[in-house]
């Protein structure tokens, strides 16, 4: 079977250098770069007293690892607001955390070359364990300053709706 069905004289995989990310209905600006999406789950060994040679494995809790998500500094506040949610000091007494709306759920989609959604994964409950308003700055540098979170979460999966786009063709403009 043709790992691409839509596209089968496609060979290549998907490329890592297109994507994007929303939560709140919109698209978040200049994510520059996401972390895995890593799901572990624990081993549980047992045995049979009746027969002692033999260890027994089984699936045990599964885990979802932090993601995280990182961009060029920029006037675009959607990063801080969101950590807000989770510790703002000075607040005030009552006020640190906004325990009605500190969770979002998020959405990743992988583009094709053409700016397709090709792929997209559901992220559930995420809310941000860490934030870095800066990352290390350097004078004789020249890279750019960039600010990240860590979005705890607590399970994802792959959105089966998002099927595989028909890639478009060039055609050569008339002359």
């Amino acid at each position: 079977m043709a790992e691409f069905t839509t596209n089968a004289q496609r060979l290549d995989p998907y490329k890592n250098f297109k994507f994007r990310i929303k939560w709140d209905g919109r698209y978040v600006a200049g994510v520059s770069k996401i972390g895995a999406l890593k799901r572990s789950t624990k081993l549980v060994e047992h045995r049979d007293g009746a027969d002692p040679s033999t260890t027994r494995k089984s699936p045990g809790r599964t885990e979802y690892d932090a993601i995280t998500l990182e961009r060029g500094v920029t006037h675009d506040v959607d990063f801080e607001q969101w950590a807000n949610k989770v510790w703002n000091f000075g607040a005030g007494l009552g006020a640190e955390v906004s325990l009605a709306d500190f969770r979002k759920d998020v959405i990743i989609e992988l583009l094709n070359e053409a700016g397709q959604v090709a792929k997209a994964y559901k992220v559930y409950r995420c809310w941000v364990s860490e934030y870095q308003a800066l990352a290390d700055l350097d004078a004789n540098g020249e890279g750019i300053a960039i600010e990240m979170i860590k979005l705890e979460n607590e399970g994802w999966e792959r959105d089966y709706d998002v099927k595989e786009p028909k890639e478009p063709s060039f055609v050569e403009p008339a002359v």
